[in-house]
């Protein structure tokens, strides 16, 4: 590989990492500080928060991985190997999972449906919610056992050649990618069907706004939109990530740095790009942000501009103090 494009693409996802970790870890934190001041979290935001920990988690280990077979450093085999595919299969599991379940949420919320199995699920929302993320544990010992019943057979074979290594990093992303295919299958089919739902919902309440002849500009129909957006996000960038793990399996088979590379760029993508996604539609993140950007810029401006009539510091000042009573 190119030199100019290796420094290119490490800059590159040196940036994700980066980006990914700023933004989860604000919705974290944001969470954190609600709960600390109030003693309790709305299910929205306990989902937020769970998922934005798992994603975490998933870039860190996506970047391991990076820094495993470019980095400085020796390849990670046998052991950290093993304890590289647990934490990145349980980060990539709850984060698809709290994704999925952040789809019902919006669906069950927003959606205007009249059938009775509908209204059941809406009125036991919270029940839903936790309930269907207790169901998906059932997959955790599956996959989990899976990798270590094939990693016994080669375990303790002592070669550690270049050959060998490459090999067991196939084996790896070929087993990430068998598992998440597989496993993946219920979850994106909910958060599919919950897409396709809210989209039938908005057209129902679309047709019955220009029935009445009133505008588009209602509660429900911007909350249709930006569930959708979200929705939309989600869905493409997991086949993004989901591509990615693909491209990594190819570029192992066939010896490609390039192509291994431009998968992990896009599989940093799907955790990164869907948490900043979040933030934007997320009104108390929005306005958490906002006042957090304002109240910084209030700052610099008030080391920058500091004079002897402190009138600009004092304007800055009120500034963000009307920025906080606004939020």
């Amino acid at each position: 590989m190119e030199p100019v494009i290796y420094s290119f693409a490490t800059l590159l996802i040196h940036v994700e990492f980066i980006f990914g970790n700023l933004s989860n870890g604000f919705i974290v934190l944001s969470n954190f500080w609600d709960w600390v001041i109030k003693r309790k979290l709305s299910t929205i935001d306990k989902i937020l928060l769970t998922l934005a920990i798992s994603r975490i988690t998933l870039i860190w280990e996506i970047y391991t991985w990076f820094t495993s077979v470019y980095g400085p450093s020796s390849f990670a085999i046998g052991m950290k190997l093993q304890i590289l595919y647990f934490t990145w299969i349980l980060s990539s599991h709850f984060s698809l999972w709290f994704a999925t379940a952040l789809s019902i949420f919006y669906l069950l919320r927003i959606a205007n449906c009249s059938w009775k199995i509908f209204l059941y699920l809406k009125w036991r929302l919270k029940q839903v919610i936790v309930g269907m993320l207790l169901a998906s544990l059932v997959f955790l010992p599956g996959i989990l056992t899976q990798r270590t019943l094939e990693e016994r057979p080669y375990r303790y074979g002592g070669n550690t050649s270049e050959d060998s290594m490459e090999t067991d990093f196939a084996r790896f992303t070929e087993l990430i990618l068998f598992n998440l295919t597989i496993f993946s299958v219920i979850p994106f089919s909910l958060a599919s069907i919950s897409f396709l739902l809210l989209i039938f919902s908005l057209w129902k309440h679309l047709r019955k706004m220009q029935l009445s002849s009133r505008g588009h500009g209602d509660p429900s129909t911007k909350a249709h939109t930006n569930a959708l957006r979200i929705m939309v996000s989600f869905l493409l960038l997991y086949s993004i990530y989901f591509l990615s793990l693909l491209l990594s399996w190819i570029a192992q088979k066939h010896h490609s740095k390039l192509v291994d590379i431009i998968g992990i760029i896009t599989g940093l993508m799907y955790p990164s790009a869907h948490s900043f996604i979040l933030i934007l539609g997320n009104s108390k993140l929005m306005q958490t942000s906002l006042w957090i950007l304002s109240h910084l810029r209030c700052r610099l401006k008030g080391e920058n501009i500091l004079n002897p009539s402190g009138n600009q510091v004092t304007s800055c000042y009120i500034f963000c103090i009307a920025n906080k009573s606004v939020s």
